[in-house]
């Protein structure tokens, strides 16, 4: 499985990116730059991280540096991925 381009995907499905977020890169900031991407977007991607990955997040894993870029978010992806 392509982590990174899932959770492109999911970005680009949760956020209504129509497309943009193929354009992204590991480095891309994300909170903070993209206005989509607010609280109740956060609460929806860690659903869909959920759903997609089959996993389960706890409130304790998540930290705001999570959502700073989506290199930082495909990293929390795997790390969850290898339990």
């Amino acid at each position: 499985m392509n982590t990174l381009k899932e959770v492109l995907s999911l970005l680009d499905e949760i956020l209504s990116l129509n497309g943009r977020a193929a354009e992204f890169s590991p480095e891309t900031p994300l909170l903070g730059a993209i206005p989509e991407l607010d609280s109740m977007a956060v609460v929806a991607l860690i659903t869909g991280f959920e759903e997609r990955f089959g996993f389960a997040v706890e409130d304790d894993d998540i930290e705001g540096s999570t959502f700073a870029t989506v290199g930082s978010l495909v990293e929390f992806v795997d790390g969850k991925l290898a339990f």
